[in-house]
């Protein structure tokens, strides 16, 4: 057993950013995210897998001067042990906070209206009524996904995350919603991949920020946490953290082996998968250039070809194909230990037995976290890779050069799984400086209270916190 007192230093040295005297830490904020165990019968985990696997079809069907920066921090939930993970953003002036998943996998950023009622109970809705700096955009807006669906009209206002704030941000406001799309407390999502497959054509809130110079260095990141399989775990369990502006070098230890985005494809976050073993065997895979994998933050699990997922369980003792409510699925016996690796043209990366074991379905036999995938559509990626194999590394998405990094994560990072800590609570900081648009892109320069030099430019607006806006994230199953 860890003791408390150990508990809240493994917290502080993730959370403090602000302590080491660097350029990144001096302005940096965490995020942390927050995770929530599920309870389900092998009935219920059939009807999730199946709303797995037809959620990412959907998704994925078609392809779609010198200022002054900064770089912010949003811890996040972990939500259904390992089912997804979530953040805070706070939106409206004044400022409210809302829980929203953390998604890699799509652009568009939308939040349940206060006149949504179906697929909306008890979560925090949004009253545009209540701030004084939306505007309505008179636009209808509509998302789908392969859970479910989200639609009302498109507004914009001012929206804020980890000490950064964007004055116009363009945003779902949804009073239609699927029944089984959002699981309390999150209110919406946010999405973190490019804007050329944005349903709404708008500019996300991550994008405008490294576009107009707000960050110390052009990435974000995550550190995810693990409780599956923890018997004990709570619904929501603190999720680890998502930067912005940075990395967080207290989460990872040597290199971060990054690898570029194949040209011309920034859309998701694709990268070519160039290596697949079980064990000591490694599985054939085809030209890298038809084998891309979207790295999405927003899926719990692992699906690719069902050509290859099946020569992968090949080579597992004892594993067989599902049927029924597991069709594209597989499983093997419980006592056999899986070492799955993965490569993106660089080093490879070990995903660990407890995170390919993705729940028992009797006292023998286990459910696989990789499952047949087949998506249709032109541009499409091969594979989709989530949360199974991301818990296992410190990942980084670079706007440029684009590309996706991974490095091993610090004893520090592990020791934040599977404790029993307190899921942050989404609060505000104090506002010490603001960055406010004047209108053209000329740089122009104030000077706040601490003596700091402060640059303005448009469109942007960044409001650095004196500790962050403090964000809670959590964990949720997530099959968006």
């Amino acid at each position: 057993m860890i003791p408390s007192f150990a508990i809240a230093l493994i917290l502080a040295i993730a959370f403090d950013v602000h302590a080491a005297p660097s350029p990144h830490s001096s302005a940096g904020q965490t995020m942390h995210l927050t995770r929530r165990s599920p309870d389900r019968t092998p009935d219920e985990w059939a009807a999730w897998a199946q709303a797995q696997k037809e959620s990412l079809r959907t998704k994925y069907g078609a392809a779609p001067s010198v200022a002054r920066r900064g770089s912010g921090t949003n811890l996040i939930v972990n939500q259904n042990s390992d089912s997804a993970y979530y953040g805070s953003i706070a939106v409206g002036t004044p400022p409210v906070a809302f829980n929203v998943i953390l998604d890699t996998g799509s652009s568009d950023l939308w939040i349940a209206d206060r006149r949504c009622v179906t697929g909306c109970d008890g979560v925090a809705k949004f009253d545009s009524s209540q701030s004084s700096t939306f505007t309505n955009l008179t636009t209808s807006f509509s998302i789908k996904y392969g859970s479910g669906a989200a639609a009302g009209s498109l507004g914009q206002d001012v929206v804020q995350m980890a000490g950064f704030s964007v004055a116009n941000q363009k945003f779902g406001v949804c009073d239609e919603v699927s029944s089984n799309l959002l699981y309390s407390p999150v209110s919406g999502l946010m999405g973190l991949a490019f804007s050329t497959i944005s349903s709404s054509r708008s500019t996300p809130f991550w994008e405008a920020l490294v576009q107009n110079g707000a960050w110390d260095s052009p990435v974000m990141s995550f550190q995810l946490t693990r409780y599956i399989g923890e018997n004990n775990a709570n619904t929501l369990e603190p999720g680890g953290t998502f930067t912005m502006g940075f990395v967080n070098q207290s989460l990872y230890t040597g290199d971060i082996d990054f690898q570029d985005i194949p040209a011309n494809q920034e859309s998701y976050w694709l990268l070519p998968l160039t290596g697949l073993t079980v064990g000591n065997s490694a599985v054939a895979l085809p030209t890298a250039s038809s084998n891309l994998a979207a790295i999405d933050t927003g899926t719990t699990l692992v699906g690719g070809p069902s050509a290859i997922v099946s020569a992968l369980y090949a080579q597992i003792p004892g594993a067989v194909a599902g049927t029924g409510n597991y069709q594209d699925y597989y499983i093997y016996p419980c006592d056999t230990s899986v070492n799955v690796s993965m490569s993106f043209g660089g080093k490879s990366w070990s995903i660990s037995p407890q995170d390919f074991k993705l729940t028992p379905l009797t006292q023998t036999q286990c459910l696989g976290a990789i499952f047949n995938l087949d998506i249709s559509g032109t541009g499409s990626p091969a594979w989709i890779v989530g949360d199974t194999f991301l818990k296992n590394v410190y990942s980084v998405f670079r706007y440029n050069p684009p590309s996706v990094g991974f490095a091993e994560l610090s004893d520090t990072a592990k020791a934040m799984s599977n404790l029993r800590g307190t899921v942050p609570s989404p609060t505000l900081g104090a506002v010490s400086a603001e960055v406010t648009a004047n209108g053209g892109n000329t740089v122009s320069s104030t000077t706040n209270s601490a003596g700091r030099s402060i640059n303005h430019w448009a469109p942007l607006r960044l409001i650095p916190m004196a500790l962050s806006i403090a964000f809670a994230s959590s964990f949720v199953l997530v099959y968006l």
